[in-house]
């Protein structure tokens, strides 16, 4: 399955597979907002507003409008911010799990260790911390390995 999917076969965010509805649209707006036109787009929106003040004479209105703009633009932002993240911690996983897989002598329980109780976790990191202070202490006195 690797051979038929060679690393770069998606040459355009238009070329991968479509997911949900959510994630195309959480994918498009994450790539959106950290464009400079999403930057300037914000910036315009708020010299407009602070321009707009005196006209308004400062009132409760035109400060209610930034607060309440600012405040769900920020409130869905987490879950854009969330879902993104999630994404991200994934793809990094399965590379992870790649190489741990691909290295002759790992300890291949550990490429899905994600998936384990929080137990088992600290105890492969115990387990991994134990062998690193062996290989530390191996080097230190001379030994071949």
């Amino acid at each position: 399955m690797r051979a038929a999917q060679p690393i770069g076969a998606y040459t355009s965010p238009s070329d991968r597979p479509t997911g949900n509805w959510f994630s195309r649209v959480a994918n498009a707006t994450a790539h959106w907002t950290g464009t400079p036109g999403a930057f300037l787009t914000a910036v315009a929106i708020i010299v407009v507003w602070a321009i707009t003040g005196p006209i308004f004479h400062y009132s409760d209105t035109w400060q209610l409008v930034i607060n309440t703009g600012t405040t769900i633009v920020t409130f869905l932002m987490v879950f854009l911010i969330q879902n993104t993240q999630n994404r991200d911690t994934l793809a990094l996983q399965v590379k992870l799990a790649e190489l741990i897989l691909a290295e002759e002598g790992a300890h291949n329980t550990i490429a899905v260790i994600e998936e384990e109780p929080e137990e088992a976790v600290e105890e492969a990191k115990e387990q991994i911390k134990e062998e690193i202070e062996e290989a530390q202490r191996t080097k230190e006195c001379g030994t071949p390995e």
